[in-house]
């Protein structure tokens, strides 16, 4: 049984940019845990309508 594990997960998260506006867009982070119980998120990015990936840094949420 491993101890630490890295885990992706996906989810559809609402987003706000200057050049598009609003947006619903899927948001994959990846995240290490321990014992099945995530503590840290490692990095997380989003996959843009023409299939580009970016990191989510660039754009802030929606609230």
């Amino acid at each position: 049984m491993k101890l630490i594990s890295i885990k992706r997960e996906t989810k559809i998260e609402g987003r706000f940019t200057k050049k598009m506006g609003a947006l619903q867009t899927n948001v994959t982070y990846i995240k290490k845990q321990f014992l099945s119980i995530p503590y840290r998120t490692l990095h997380k990015y989003r996959e843009t309508y023409y299939g580009e990936i970016k990191d989510c840094e660039d754009c802030q949420l929606a609230r």
